[in-house]
């Protein structure tokens, strides 16, 4: 509790440096903000093509939306996988970044990977507002779900936190992490149903049935993956227009809430050595 005070002291010094993320992220470019779009939209140009007319992924019209757009279906789970993926990587490298003040300076570290949280929220405001006049226009009703997406984003944000905080801590130790999470991003993305929906995951579960004659099958272990539950929600409010389900609510917030709590624990156990281990 007492390091939850000294975080929120620090709130001033944490809004200075998320601004200076901004503000130094697309400084003397011409189209500047709108090059947030860029990746996301290429991807969705790329995956439509590949996904949505040569292999043909099944698609579902949205329930009770009723939209049957392959790009936008893409966009409501890409856009989510693409904050947290820079959230992760930025913030696994914010501490070694900034080595040359922490060895200076003391305040409280924390700030430095949670301005990463911050600068790149920043961002994602801006693409998923896109989003929603893009699905506006093509005629979802959005408007009576943006409370509820709003709860999601933060609880994105908060498991996002959370593992920046722990890989931060161990790419100090471990300079090699960065480069495993590049793998491991990769794995994880395609394992995350952002490309395909996660019917076909269930549909092939069944065939299989019990895993080693067990009554644990392929499903059971792709829940397992907290973004196939972030995800899920995402694509119920923006792309259905529907109330998620209950059981995917309880699950993002504990995974929201037991990421942050160890990422905390993990930065404050090391938070001490960190200016003569780097």
């Amino acid at each position: 509790m007492r390091y939850l005070k000294e975080v929120f002291a620090a709130r001033e010094l944490l809004a200075n440096l998320t601004l200076r993320e901004i503000r130094g992220k697309y400084k003397r470019t011409v189209f500047g903000q709108l090059w947030s779009l860029a990746n996301p939209l290429a991807l969705t140009l790329i995956y439509t093509f590949v996904f949505g007319f040569i292999f043909r992924v099944p698609l579902e019209p949205g329930d009770p939306s009723g939209l049957k757009v392959f790009a936008l279906w893409l966009l409501c789970g890409l856009l989510p996988w693409t904050f947290f993926a820079n959230v992760v990587n930025l913030g696994l490298g914010s501490l070694v970044a900034n080595a040359n003040l922490i060895q200076k300076v003391y305040f409280t570290r924390v700030v430095l990977p949670l301005s990463i949280v911050g600068s790149s929220a920043y961002n994602w405001l801006f693409e998923m507002g896109v989003l929603l006049v893009v699905l506006t226009i093509a005629g979802a009703f959005v408007l009576p779900w943006i409370p509820l997406l709003i709860v999601i984003m933060i609880l994105l944000m908060v498991f996002a936190a959370g593992v920046a905080l722990m890989l931060s801590i161990a790419n100090v130790y471990f300079r090699d992490t960065q480069y495993f999470l590049s793998i491991v991003l990769q794995i994880w993305m395609y394992l995350t149903p952002i490309i395909y929906p996660l019917s076909l995951v269930e549909a092939e579960s069944d065939k299989l049935g019990g895993l080693f004659g067990t009554s644990i099958t392929v499903a059971d272990v792709y829940g397992l993956n907290p973004m196939v539950h972030f995800v899920n929600v995402f694509r119920q409010l923006l792309y259905d227009n529907r109330w998620p389900d209950l059981n995917e609510w309880l699950i993002c917030l504990a995974w929201a809430v037991g990421s942050l709590v160890l990422g905390l624990i993990v930065f404050r156990r090391n938070e001490k050595r960190l200016a003569e281990v780097l």
